[in-house]
C-alpha cells in the first residue's frame, strides 16, 4: 500500500471556484485578525501576522482587505472576538483527525463539528485524544527555483531547521515549533518571501483505510473544511494510489 506523503494530506476539492475563494478569504482574514490581536499590528515585529499576510498574498487577496483585517484586529474599526479551539477525534477506519478552528461562537462551532463527525462515521473525542499521534512542527515552503537543493538544505540547517525535502515543485523546510520564527526569518532574509510558512501537525503513524472508509472520511473532511469557523483539518490516513485514483475519477 502506497501511503500519502507525510507532509501532504490528499483532500477532495468541490464547489464553484468563487465560493471556495470567498471561504479561503474568510479563513485568512480571521487568522490576520487574531494574529494582530496576539501581537503587534506590524508584521515586521509579529511573525504570526507576517505568515498570515503571506498566505493572503499567495491567494491574491486585495491589499485593502488585508489592511482592513489588521485594523479590525487592532481594534481600530471593529471589536472582533475570535477564540482558537482545537477539536480531536476519529474518522472512518479509526483515522485520527485534528480540527483547528477560529470562532466567535463556541457553541455553534462545537455543534457543527460534532454533527459532522457523527454523520460520517466518526467520533469526536476529548482534548488530547489524538494529538499525541502527531508532532507539531514548523513548515516553510519555497518554490524550486528559489535555490538549488543543496543550497536550500545548507541554508535551512544553518538557520536551525531539522530537515529540507525537495521535489520537482518545491523545497519544504521543517523545524521544531520553538525554532519556527527564527528559521522562517533567516530563510526570508536569504531567499525572500516563502510560498507558505506555518505550524503544522505531522502524523507519527499512519492508518490504512479502504475505499468505503476513504469515501466517508473525505466527506467528513469536505464538510469540516466548508465550515467558515474551521481553519485547518489534519488526518493521519494512508490510502493506496489505486483507490485514490478511483475516488478522484468519480
Amino acid at each position: 500500500m502506497a501511503g500519502h506523503s507525510q507532509f501532504k494530506n490528499i483532500m477532495h476539492r468541490k464547489g464553484a471556484q468563487d465560493k471556495k475563494r470567498a471561504k479561503i478569504f474568510t479563513k485568512i482574514i480571521r487568522e490576520i485578525i487574531i494574529a494582530t490581536k496576539s501581537g503587534l499590528p506590524d508584521p515586521a515585529s509579529n511573525p504570526r501576522l507576517r505568515a498570515a499576510i503571506l498566505a493572503a498574498r499567495v491567494q491574491n487577496m486585495p491589499r485593502d482587505k488585508i489592511e482592513n483585517a489588521i485594523k479590525r484586529g487592532s481594534g481600530e474599526t471593529n471589536t472582533d472576538n475570535y477564540d482558537e479551539i482545537r477539536y480531536e477525534g476519529y474518522g472512518a477506519g479509526g483515522v485520527a483527525v485534528i480540527v483547528d478552528a477560529l470562532t466567535d461562537n463556541r457553541n455553534r462551532t462545537a455543534s457543527d463539528v460534532r454533527a459532522a463527525f457523527s454523520k460520517y462515521a466518526g467520533n469526536l473525542g476529548e482534548s488530547g485524544s489524538v494529538s499525541f499521534m502527531f508532532d507539531r512542527v514548523g513548515q516553510i515552503r519555497y518554490p524550486l527555483k528559489s535555490a538549488s537543493e543543496d543550497a536550500m538544505l545548507e541554508a535551512a540547517i544553518d538557520a536551525g531547521a531539522d530537515d529540507c525535502a525537495s521535489d520537482e515543485n518545491e523545497h519544504l523546510v521543517s523545524c521544531a515549533m520553538e525554532a519556527f520564527h527564527e528559521v522562517s526569518a533567516a530563510l526570508e532574509q536569504k531567499f525572500g518571501d516563502a510560498t507558505s510558512a506555518k505550524l503544522a501537525w505531522i502524523p507519527k503513524i499512519s492508518t490504512p483505510i479502504d475505499e468505503d472508509q476513504a469515501r466517508s472520511l473525505f466527506k467528513l473532511i469536505d464538510v469540516l473544511e466548508d465550515n467558515d469557523d474551521v481553519q485547518e483539518v489534519t488526518c493521519n490516513f494512508e490510502i493506496s494510489d489505486e483507490i485514490m485514483e478511483k475516488l478522484s475519477a468519480a
